[in-house]
């Protein structure tokens, strides 16, 4: 073979190799992309895209501070019902979809939430939308800290937001929710096989710790307790542990992955991330959140429960 023959040919197998190795970078991305869990160098972060809306689901004084370029703000004051007693219960798709077309949201955007707890704060809003059978919304794994950490800069520019107008479709809600009548039902029944998961702290789950909010401390007879926070890597990066070490974690469950999962918490926030985890990241097929959790269940005292003799009340 002569040098221009060897030359071709390794030109040949570099293309080869480079579209071999784009192909496979863009299936990891469509992999992620459909469990609905970005990096922080997604191109979804494309920040010149105007069809791209990135939530900064905090408290608006920590937005101030410092966010993501271009990010509005929202947090779960902003799609909570305070027409009840207690709080932490979810809005109407018609509210919400009139929130977010006063932020200038529409259907045809795609979402990018975030927080800095390890995303449980945004998986409530991934949640809700998901119920309201809206798809296009991607939690930013590690939130602000991370992004931050991985050279990514900051901003506490404001963004104008033009009123537009946002239409969920006319679709049933999606099958991600179930009521307290429901669980109660399940509780007495001696034939249900459904799992029920507690995602709070060990204290709060015994009893231990009375969250405020709540009428009493306990939990839900027959559930089980795996707190959401053991998914994350909680104190330093917040990103979500790897499948190995979840599948580990919610293993403990001895659930498959066609079986039913109730979840709750305090007040359907950290169910919300825990359904996240094993919807979207493990591929359980039945995950249902209890959007009241222990909150809502606290205040009926029709419902029975389960608490350890002594607890802490948090003021």
């Amino acid at each position: 073979m002569n040098l221009k023959n060897s030359l071709l040919l390794v030109f040949i197998l570099s293309a080869v190799l480079s579209c071999k190795e784009k192909t496979e970078q863009t299936t990891d991305m469509e992999v992620v992309l459909s469990k609905q869990l970005i990096p922080y160098d997604s191109p979804l972060l494309d920040f010149d895209d105007p069809s791209v809306v990135v939530v900064d689901f905090r408290k608006n004084d920590a937005y101030k501070e410092g966010h993501l370029p271009g990010a509005i703000n929202f947090y779960r004051d902003d799609f909570q019902d305070t027409t009840l007693p207690y709080h932490g219960m979810r809005i109407e798709k018609e509210q919400m979809a009139k929130r977010l077309g006063e932020a200038g949201i529409t259907e045809n955007h795609t979402l990018v939430v975030y927080d800095n707890k390890g995303s449980s704060d945004a998986s409530r809003l991934w949640w809700l939308l998901r119920l309201y059978n809206f798809d296009k919304v991607y939690l930013l794994d590690g939130g602000l800290s991370y992004w931050e950490r991985m050279g990514g800069k900051s901003s506490r520019e404001v963004p104008e937001m033009i009123p537009a107008s946002f239409n969920f479709s006319d679709q049933a809600d999606n099958m991600i929710v179930i009521e307290k009548e429901q669980i109660l039902n399940l509780i007495i029944s001696e034939a249900s096989k459904a799992i029920l998961l507690d995602a709070r702290s060990a204290e709060e789950y015994k009893g231990l710790q009375h969250k405020s909010g709540a009428k009493k401390a306990g939990r839900i007879p027959k559930s089980i307790n795996i707190d959401w926070a053991e998914a994350i890597d909680y104190g330093d990066t917040y990103t979500f542990k790897s499948v190995e070490e979840l599948e580990k974690i919610y293993g403990k469950l001895g659930a498959s992955k066609e079986d039913t999962i109730i979840v709750y918490c305090h007040s359907g926030v950290r169910s919300s991330h825990t359904t996240f985890v094993l919807t979207q990241l493990l591929g359980y097929k039945k995950v249902l959140n209890y959007d009241g959790s222990w909150v809502e269940w606290s205040f009926d005292d029709l419902l029975p429960y389960e608490s350890d003799t002594l607890y802490i009340k948090e003021n």
